[in-house]
């Protein structure tokens, strides 16, 4: 057990002395430097050195009080935007900056973190030059006029501040709208609305339909008007008309009958007026 406890005592120190040593604070860093006091409030003001202080390796492109020109006259989401395009998501010291191997590099700024960014306004152009080293915007045709004026301070390799020679402003970046909030979104969730209201509209057909129920009574003479169809002897008369149409020719061979009698009567006679004659 007391082999164990110098070990456990020198590995809590070095925790202690590891965290210490990657904590960092840009707002105490920067208050050592008067000539940056405009630059250090505005990134208190922004809230982005809270931002700059919860990362663990960062590079803050700061300007001078007599270089930073009308940007704190802004508004504070503008005067953001800006500045956060002067925060590199990396480590980058004055001497790293002039061993790049290549002429032009892209470097990612802490405005390309917030979403807002078009046409690579989160990120840098660094390049280097005959007369230095010189920054400007990544977007297409931008200009690269801002110069490296050398390093404040640092902590390597977790937080480096240079100094530059003017504000890198990417173009567009004060004119962008501010990005919709997802308002509308639950805003369209009544859209469906409008179909449950189309139920209450189709309501009145069976409204409608009723009429028709109280049309069926109407109809109800109509079998009564039949009734006299099912009482067929009372409406017979018509019958009898077609009977005696059938009678008539049976009527003839009554006459015919008669007239057969007629004549048997008549020879009778005749012959009878034959006889008394004869007995004569």
């Amino acid at each position: 057990m007391e082999s164990k406890t110098p070990s456990l005592l020198f590995l809590a120190l070095f925790c202690i002395f590891s965290s210490t040593s990657t904590a960092f604070n840009i707002t105490r860093i920067l208050s050592n430097y008067p000539d940056f006091s405009t630059f250090n409030s505005l990134l208190t003001q922004t809230g982005l050195a809270q931002q700059i202080n919860s990362r663990q390796t960062i590079t803050v492109l700061a300007v001078s009080n007599g270089a930073i020109g009308g940007v704190s006259g802004k508004p504070v989401d503008i005067v953001k935007r800006i500045l956060s395009a002067h925060v590199i998501l990396d480590y980058y010291d004055q001497k790293k900056l002039e061993n790049i191997k290549k002429q032009s590099s892209i470097l990612t700024t802490l405005y390309q973190t917030t979403g807002s960014a078009n046409d690579q306004q989160g990120f840098l152009n660094v390049t280097k030059t005959p007369n230095g080293i010189v920054f400007g915007s990544a977007v297409k045709g931008a200009p690269l006029t801002v110069s490296l004026e050398g390093s404040v301070a640092s902590q390597p390799y977790n937080i480096s501040v240079l100094q530059v020679g003017g504000v890198i402003e990417a173009p567009g970046i004060e004119n962008m709208a501010p990005p919709p909030p997802p308002a509308p979104k639950t805003a369209s969730a009544p859209a469906p609305a409008p179909t449950s209201a189309k139920t209450p509209a189709e309501a009145p057909a069976p409204a409608a339909e009723e009429p028709a129920a109280d049309d069926a009574p109407t109809e109800a003479p109509t079998p009564a008007a039949e009734a006299p169809n099912a009482d067929a002897p009372l409406s017979s008369p018509p019958q009898p008309n077609s009977t005696p149409a059938d009678e008539t020719p049976a009527a003839a061979p009554a006459h015919s009958g008669s007239s057969r009698l007629h004549v048997d009567g008549v020879v009778a006679v005749a012959m009878g007026l034959v006889a008394c004659m004869m007995g004569f």
